[in-house]
Order: C-alpha cells, then structure tokens, then sequence
C-alpha cells in the first residue's frame, strides 16, 4: 500500500534557503529493519542548513531534517524493539525527517516515554543526545570533575541550553559564551557558572580571569572559524579542544605544531553519527536524556515554532542567529 498526501521538504540543488520546496512523496510498506513513522513535529538543526547549502556535499535530489517525533504505523521484518502505536522519536541518518510521513531505519528510533511530548521530543534527540556525547563521552584527559571549567560556545543555542542545564546538574562550572546580553541572560538562568558575550568582550583574556589564569579542561566548539584561535588560548595545558560544528564557517588547516607551543594540547572533531551507530549505542545515551528531562534536570526551551510550509524562514532565521533555545517544524 502507497499513501500519499505527504508534503516533504525536498531541495534538488544544494544553496540558499530558496531552495527549498514542498513536494508530495508517495510513502509505501517498511522493508526489514525500517518503520514507517507518522511525525506529529520535526526537529531544526544546523546541520540541516550545512546539508542543505553544501557545507556537507551531498547527493540531490535530497529530503531534509534529522530528527522528529510522532506514532509508528508500521514496522518491518526484523525491528523488535517497536510496534505500531508506539509514540517514537529519533534523531538519525539518512535524512528526511521535514515530512508528515516516512518510511526509515528503525536503528535510531526510540520510544518516547509518555511523559515527553511529541514537540518536546522533536525539539531533543538532536541536541540532547549532542550534549551527551559532549559532556559525559568526550572528556579531556583525566575526565571531568565536580568544579572543573569548561568553556562551551553558542551557549543560548539548542545544544548550548540543554549543555548549560547538564553541566550545573554534573557539578562542572561552564562557562558560557552569546553574542547578546540577551542570551548571555538566558544561558545565565539555564545554570551557566559565568557568561561572555562575546560581541563585546575578549573571551579568551575573560576565561583565563575567571579561571585564575588557569585555563579550562575543554573547549565544546560548534561556532568554528571565527572562535578557533582563542578558544586554543582558553585551555589549560593538556586541555581538550573539542570541535562539533562550524556555524561562523570551517576552520582553516592549522600546524599541528601549534598545539605543542600552546600547552600540548589534544583536538578532537566529533558527530552524533558516529556515537549513535548501533542500536544499544543510541538506546543507552537516549536513556540517559530522557532521564534528565524526566527527573527536572534539564528542561527543552522550545522558543520558535513554524509551519513545516515555512521552512525557507525557519532556515534563514536560523543562518542569521535569530533563535534561541529549540525550534521545531508543524506537519
């Protein structure tokens, strides 16, 4: 059986926002080790407006979106750890998640416990399972203790509110950088230690300030080329630089050599997808983030909430770092 009626996001071209469209993609039967999911929101991310302008070269035609929540219809051959009716969420690779309707391996998908909601659900694995990987699996030498410094950028971001709230609860003292007082505030009441913004401020000479001239364990950086430098400069010797996205744009080559001069230092570029390749793998750190959310931990700001029809200003809003907190697509 083929349904249809199911308005997806599709661009045939990799490039701006306005490439962006709406087309009906026919939805049939689930093959071994796939579901068919019928999303009740969608996640934004920027890994979206990297797969969708060629950051991250991909083959087109191409759906879009990583993450999503919403009830499972089918399941195929194989898949045990769901049924149809289970509520679900994901976050997970290929692709596609901008729809009402999709067909996709269950590998990554999860039961969402009831008392998550579906927007909250959309709104989470992503980021939440990003700020896991993070903090709990990507650790400087020697790991992180109660009342160690980190330095984490775009601390008002997605991630950065979820890392802000996870930090405070693990005892780390993280320090926050925004490029407004306005968001500095709002990482500020999230649990951040302290907050820079860094439109106004030198945040690698604040961070050594705040430190007592020390230096933090480990820089979480998703800005990219526009923070690399300095935050090489807010580490402690031995300190970990830990690059997970490049907003501002890529970080040029650098002389490893320049870690050696700087204090010996370690960097390490991580994704979610390499953390999430197996089944147990994404259903233990789901565990973990559901857990923390349940418990009161760290609560999904959810602050800007569009028709899936309004992705092209969902995508430019996000480019020009309007958001704040989470933001979901309506199907």
């Amino acid at each position: 059986m083929t349904q249809s009626n199911n308005p997806t996001v599709r661009i045939e071209k990799q490039g701006g926002p306005e490439e962006m469209h709406l087309v009906d993609m026919p939805v049939g039967e689930p093959g071994a080790g796939e579901i068919r999911i019928r999303h009740h929101a969608c996640g934004l991310n920027f890994i979206d407006v990297y797969q969708r302008s060629g950051v991250y070269p991909l083959a087109t035609p191409l759906s879009l979106g990583m993450e999503a929540a919403g009830v499972v219809e089918a399941v195929g051959e194989g898949v045990t750890h769901l049924k149809a009716g289970d509520r679900a969420a994901y976050a997970s690779n290929p692709p596609g998640a901008y729809c009402t309707l999709r067909v996709m391996p269950a590998r990554n998908v999860v039961k969402l416990p009831d008392a998550i909601s579906f927007e909250t659900g959309a709104a989470m694995m992503l980021k939440g399972l990003t700020a896991q990987y993070l903090l709990r699996k990507t650790l400087p030498q020697g790991g992180l203790q109660a009342g160690d410094f980190v330095l984490f950028h775009a601390a008002a971001g997605g991630v950065g509110l979820i890392a802000c709230q996870w930090a405070k609860a693990l005892g780390l003292q993280l320090i926050g950088t925004a490029g407004s007082d306005e968001k500095c505030a709002l990482a500020k009441a999230n649990g951040a230690a302290h907050v820079i913004n860094y439109r106004t401020e030198d945040f690698a000479a604040r961070v050594k300030e705040i430190t007592g001239g020390q230096g933090v364990k480990v820089v979480y950086d998703s800005v990219g080329k526009d923070t690399w430098d300095k935050s090489l400069d807010c580490l402690r010797p031995f300190g970990l630089m830990a690059s997970f996205g490049n907003a501002s744009g890529v970080v040029p080559p650098f002389a490893p050599g320049m870690l050696g001069a700087k204090g010996s230092l370690y960097v390490t570029r991580q994704t979610l997808f390499t953390h999430i390749a197996t089944r147990e793998a994404t259903q233990a750190m789901a565990d973990e983030l559901f857990a923390v959310v349940t418990g009161g931990q760290v609560k999904i700001h959810i602050e800007q909430r569009y028709p899936l029809a309004d992705v092209t200003r969902a995508h430019r809003d996000l480019e020009a770092r309007k958001t704040t907190g989470c933001s979901i697509l309506m199907p």
